[in-house]
């Protein structure tokens, strides 16, 4: 099996993100690796994905667990080589799954050889000019340029021996890139290059929305009501710092070079705008194919607030003419079982809503260890914790960040690594015992096979991925809509079990995200693909 010549296939694709550093761990040092990746590959073709997207594995200290980039161009020892990368993705597309990397060009690591550059040189050099130095206030310049808060807390700008200062909107370690500066702009159309030369079949963009500052870089005039932060969730107004309209230059140079290689070539924003009409403005023939969609993943487990935010993204998508992006779960928030409740309950709900996600028209995005049911890990020792907000403001993506269990038990890390060597660089809980790979392997119900049908019935219904929804009657707490041709979704966001017939709906049921009442009727907080 290949990957086929489908240059749309993104647009119905089932995207699987794997955070490299928890994923597999191929050489036993308790760290994921690009070998571990490619091991597990004949695991994501069974589970039925069309593409996965790595987070960051280029060189880097892992001040922000990678998205601190020291070299564009390599990978880090850590997770392998090259040869790894190149090795990796020649098996992936002989099993028929193309490969997302992610892209990091809002900042760099401040180990990046262009920083150190500009460490080394005079305040208004040519080094210096690649990232955004600027004088302070105050009489000797010891106040920050401007009030901007970073989005992990505390002041986005450092102060630097000769007493300028430079801005970070993250970490001080993630040092913000000039974009109006002709060779970044150019740097980063060569690094596009080099990954797609190598034959990467699309990129995911990060802090999209970022790259360009508003001229002068004027002050916010006032500080978050959550601990002075200014928060990185818009709300209903623009930040300087985020979402300016020279941002789509950027992609208008970008656009061509995709559109050059063939075999459809895409790029996906991460973008948090203030309206569906300025994230509309980041896709179309001229810049990027998609948007993430986070609203569905910040949605309740409510029936209203469902479907609110399913009219208002295929109302975003219909905009553009692209289809939308379901996400539940990534390396940023909390797991959507523990979102819904924790426990049976949380993990009822998150078998719900992910065959809700998988019935939308658009593609979707899976996290890595949602098809396994993982929870949030909560107790984590705070010693351990490596996220850089953590110490900042108290809040932690370290839980969602714990490698993946594999087999076995606690004592042998869960078969992180397959030899049961090394520690995995974060403490697995022992109660995952039940949740490996391997015990869920042969159990038809376990959560891992809920997801394997899921996603081969996704393939094989012609409804379902592109086409159009239309709702219909149900009562309170219930949705239902149906995809032409031939499939009906009913959504139980009730207390009681629903009686399908009420609904007139007599079609044979093909998937439940839980088994389904002996005398037929649909549970509470459970979800049923039909036929119509």
């Amino acid at each position: 099996m290949t990957t086929q010549a489908n240059d749309d296939w993104w647009r119905d694709a089932v995207v699987y993100q794997i955070y490299p550093r928890s994923f597999a761990d191929a050489d036993g040092d308790g760290t994921g690796d690009l070998q571990g990746v490619r091991g597990k590959l004949p695991y994501l073709r069974e589970l039925g994905v069309d593409a996965i997207w790595l987070s960051p594995f280029f060189t880097s200290p892992l001040a922000d667990g990678g998205y601190d980039v020291a070299d564009y161009r390599d990978v880090d020892p850590r997770f392998g080589t090259l040869s790894d990368f190149d090795d990796m993705m020649k098996d992936a597309h002989a099993l028929g799954i193309r490969i997302i990397v992610d892209l990091v060009p809002n900042h760099s690591s401040d180990q990046h050889a262009w920083f150190q550059q500009a460490l080394a040189a005079a305040p208004g050099s040519a080094e210096r000019e690649r990232y955004m130095f600027r004088e302070g206030q105050g009489e000797h310049g010891e106040l920050p340029p401007n009030d901007w808060e970073s989005i992990f807390g505390g002041r986005a700008w450092t102060r630097v021996p000769d007493g300028q200062w430079y801005l970070h909107l993250f970490a001080p370690e993630q040092p913000d890139l000039n974009w109006e500066n002709p060779e970044v702009r150019a740097e980063f159309r060569d690094v596009l290059r080099f990954w797609l030369d190598r034959g990467v079949d699309g990129f995911r963009i990060d802090v999209a929305h970022g790259m360009i500052k508003e001229a002068g870089l004027p002050s916010v005039g006032r500080s978050s009501d959550d601990g002075g932060r200014q928060v990185e969730m818009l709300g209903s107004e623009r930040l300087p710092y985020f979402d300016q309209d020279g941002v789509h230059d950027i992609y208008r140079e970008w656009r061509p070079i995709l559109d050059a290689y063939p075999g459809g070539r895409m790029a996906v924003a991460e973008a948090w705008v203030e309206s569906p009409e300025r994230l509309a403005r980041y896709i179309g023939r001229d810049e990027l194919h998609q948007a993430f969609n986070f609203d569905f993943m910040m949605a309740d487990f409510d029936p209203a607030s469902f479907r609110a935010i399913i009219d208002k993204s295929l109302a975003e998508a219909a905009l553009v003419g692209a289809p939308t992006t379901w996400v539940l779960s990534n390396h940023d928030k909390f797991r959507h079982v523990t979102r819904y409740g924790d426990g049976e309950l949380g993990l009822r709900r998150a078998r719900a809503a992910t065959l809700l996600m998988l019935a939308l028209p658009g593609s979707a995005y899976l996290y890595n260890g949602e098809e396994l049911g993982l929870n949030e890990v909560l107790d984590l020792p705070d010693e351990l914790r490596e996220d850089p907000s953590f110490l900042r403001t108290g809040e932690s993506r370290d839980g969602c960040r714990v490698p993946l269990p594999w087999g076995g038990t606690a004592d042998e890390g869960f078969r992180f690594n397959p030899d049961g060597l090394g520690t995995p660089w974060l403490p697995q809980p022992a109660k995952w015992e039940a949740l490996t790979a391997q015990a869920q392997e042969s159990d038809p119900d376990s959560t891992l096979n809920f997801y394997r049908a899921a996603l081969r019935l996704r393939k094989e219904l012609p409804a379902l991925g592109g086409g159009t929804l239309t709702w219909l009657d149900a009562p309170e707490g219930v949705l239902a809509f149906s995809r032409d041709p031939g499939t009906v979704v009913v959504v139980n966001i009730t207390d009681h079990p629903l009686d399908l017939a009420d609904l007139n709906l007599t079609g044979d049921v093909l998937l439940t995200s839980g088994p389904l009442h002996p005398d037929g009727h649909l549970p509470p907080d459970t979800t049923v693909w039909l036929t119509a």
